[in-house]
């Protein structure tokens, strides 16, 4: 089964941060430049200190809240994050977004150090391809 070290070796460079002194319109500059769905704050040590998403944004605007540009990010993020090890596999980061309803989940090491971050499409993505390789050695083998 691939893990999520694999994906994240597929993925085109650093996950996306912003430091926690950010406005939210910042955060959401940094996800749109990136084409990213969600932007990570990290503490000093290098782990994540919060995770700041588009739902966080729809959220905002839904409570009327949109000055952006004057809105701290620090009080917008969430700062309850489940992270990832770089060894689980992707069904069970399938398993714990389908379970917890979110769409990105932050690697970290085990210094705790953030490594990247993937999301729900990074995973589906990866289940299909892994779906098509059984397909094929299945199909392999009963023509054998």
């Amino acid at each position: 089964m691939m893990q999520l070290k694999e994906i994240l070796k597929k993925k085109d460079g650093q996950p996306v941060s912003v430091p926690a002194s950010a406005t939210v319109a910042d955060a959401i500059r940094a996800m749109a430049e990136r084409r990213v769905g969600s932007v990570i704050v990290p503490n000093a040590d290098g782990s994540p200190a919060g995770i700041f998403t588009e739902r966080d944004v729809l959220s905002l605007c839904a409570e009327g809240r949109t000055d952006f540009a004057n809105m701290s990010l620090r009080p917008c993020m969430t700062c309850d994050i489940t992270t990832g090890k770089p060894t689980d596999t992707v069904g069970e980061a399938l398993a714990i977004m389908t379970t917890k309803r979110f769409r990105h989940i932050p690697v970290i090491d085990d210094a705790g150090k953030l490594i990247g971050v993937v999301s729900i499409g990074d995973l589906v993505k990866a289940k299909l391809e892994e779906t098509a390789q059984e397909a094929e050695a299945l199909r392999e083998y009963i023509s054998t």
